[in-house]
């Protein structure tokens, strides 16, 4: 928006010395916006200059001239989390606001210290101002635990729910944090896997969830079929949802059951390619990805927990035993690497490895 108002009206070669000098007297209206033309400076004022002002800034050297002019408004800048906070925290606790919190779309999941328990509405509140996309601005209330990983959620700020809807490359999933697992933090791992598949591949994905490396394989690719079991039946019906939503059905193929089970029963030795996205228990499932590849071998995509205790080179060492274990052999692993931190000296790693 344009608005008239008076100005301090001085030559260009005066510009820079009377833009300090008028904001050191106070003088300058900062909603609106400095204007220049080829000859002048238009420096928008608060208030009518005095006198002594006058005389201040003449014995600057600058040659001004009090008028009147049109002024765009100045953009106000977004204040940060912290700088909403400044007046509603104790300054000590300021520096234990959270830096970092998950968005799924249009929920903020946050972790709030101890210490900042009770200020944690003001904290949800804040989030909302800063981000004016969200709804809804949940707590965690319990670490990701149970056979189906779900975590407990507090509502801090805006509408109270779990579900909504998440875009993630060029794909749509219906997701309820409540009922099944989800991580946008591994929103590059689902996107680097799925560029790794060929077209005319079998994948069985083993622990799908509400489908983010299942969905984006089908969608990327023209001829592939995926297997995407999942053990929890809340998963599988928002993998279901998520197939329709994202029109890959014929490709996408939910299973509910047991991983090993299910590979045992039916898709023994049908496997180019298999997922383990489960870092907590996938060393147990290392002989079924076994038995689910195809005779000639194929690749798995590995994930497990390292720490300074146990690190990469040891995870390599378990996964390699285990793949003997079943009769298989590690032709190499041609990528290994930490993919996020999940808790104080604690990372979720990858290990891309070629089996025969």
């Amino acid at each position: 928006m344009q608005k008239e108002a008076p100005c301090l009206k001085v030559p260009k070669i005066n510009g820079e010395k009377a833009i300090t000098t008028a904001h050191k007297l106070g003088l300058v209206n900062k909603e609106l916006e400095v204007q220049r033309d080829n000859n002048c400076i238009y420096i928008p004022l608060a208030k009518s200059p005095s006198q002594d002002e006058i005389q201040v800034l003449q014995k600057q050297d600058i040659n001004l001239e009090i008028t009147k002019y049109t002024f765009p408004e100045r953009k106000t800048r977004l204040k940060t989390l912290t700088e909403l906070l400044e007046d509603k925290l104790p300054p000590h606790l300021l520096a234990c606001v959270p830096r970092a919190m998950d968005i799924v779309g249009d929920i903020a999941i946050i972790e709030i210290p101890p210490e900042l328990e009770a200020y944690k509405t003001e904290i949800g509140n804040a989030v909302l101002q800063v981000h004016k996309n969200l709804r809804t601005v949940l707590a965690k209330a319990g670490a990701v635990k149970g056979e189906y990983r779900t975590r407990k959620y507090m509502t801090i700020a805006g509408e109270p729910k779990t579900r909504t809807i998440h875009k993630e490359h060029g794909c749509q999933y219906h997701i309820d944090l409540s009922k099944a697992y989800f991580s946008p933090r591994l929103s590059h791992e689902h996107k680097r896997v799925a560029s790794m598949v060929r077209e005319g591949e079998t994948v069985i994905d083993m622990f799908a969830g509400v489908g983010p490396f299942s969905i984006l394989i089908a969608k990327t690719h023209e001829h592939v079929k995926v297997y995407a079991i999942d053990i929890n039946p809340e998963a599988i019906v928002l993998l279901e949802k998520n197939i329709r939503l994202n029109r890959v059905e014929g490709k996408v193929h939910p299973v509910l059951g047991d991983a090993k089970q299910i590979i045992k029963q039916k898709l023994r030795g049908q496997a180019d390619r298999v997922i383990m996205n489960l870092p907590e228990k996938a060393i147990e499932f290392v002989g079924a990805a076994c038995k689910a590849l195809k005779p000639e071998g194929g690749t798995i995509h590995f994930y497990g927990f390292v720490t300074v205790e146990e690190p990469l080179e040891r995870l390599e060492q378990r996964f390699r035993e285990e793949v003997e274990k079943s009769g298989r052999s590690v032709v190499k692993i041609f990528s290994s690497r930490t993919v996020r931190e999940t808790a104080p000296y604690e990372w979720q790693a990858v290990l891309d490895a070629e089996i025969r």
